[in-house]
């Protein structure tokens, strides 16, 4: 029997990216967000306006978009609830977001040169996506506060070993992406960690690791 539940937000979920960027001062900011979608050599980013990735990819038009495995959620966790904007945004600061300068050294990871964008890459992410910034869209919506970003991919960085031998094509049973769906950190099917954006939209669900997902609703600001 379907029921009709009034969701605030319809977050199913989509990967986990990290996206790096520039901010102003010529410095790396890293950010997690998982509200991206691809479609031949272009992406959709949704970001939030008060974000600082959203200010860096409308001045400087580029970014990289790391794409981590479901191993990595411990760096990726350790993001969650920080910004880089100096100035807290007041709503965010209610939901317990704290200003951190260098993302790549709270996340743990480490900072790698890419080839045709100037932020950096993530070392540790088996796929890192170098992008330009085609258009960016706000959202219409009175409710809204994000911008629709779309973003063409000019150079894609694999692991060799998720690459089916012989072909230019991602072998999809060796690539085990994380992702977010309602708040909460999947792979493979499964919960494998608990999620501290969860706790910072006081999400009424307890999912312990491994356990079976729940329909409660959520979205993601960076």
């Amino acid at each position: 029997m379907h029921v009709v539940p009034g969701l605030s937000v319809l977050y199913f979920g989509t990967p986990v990216v990290l996206i790096s960027s520039r901010n102003e001062d010529g410095t790396a900011n890293l950010a997690p967000m998982s509200s991206a979608w691809w479609l031949g050599q272009s992406c959709v980013l949704g970001l939030d306006n008060s974000s600082r990735t959203t200010s860096n990819l409308l001045r400087e038009r580029e970014c990289v978009l790391n794409l981590p495995s479901s191993s990595l959620v411990s760096a990726v966790d350790r993001l969650a609830l920080t910004t880089g904007t100096p100035a807290v945004p007041e709503a965010k600061a209610r939901q317990g977001y704290r200003y951190e300068p260098d993302k790549f050294a709270l996340g743990q990871v480490t900072e790698q040169k890419a080839e045709l964008v100037g932020p950096p890459r993530v070392a540790e992410c088996p796929i890192q996506l170098e992008c330009k910034v085609v258009s960016a869209h706000p959202l219409v919506s009175a409710a809204s506060l994000a911008t629709a970003f779309e973003v063409a991919v000019v150079r894609a960085h694999v692991e060799e070993s998720l690459l089916i031998p012989g072909s230019h094509h991602v072998d999809p049973l060796a690539w085990d992406p994380l992702m977010m769906k309602f708040c909460e950190f999947f792979g493979g099917g499964h919960t494998v960690h608990p999620s501290r954006l969860a706790e910072g939209w006081r999400m009424p669900h307890r999912l312990q690791q491994g356990a079976q997902p729940s329909t409660d609703a959520c979205t993601a600001r960076i």
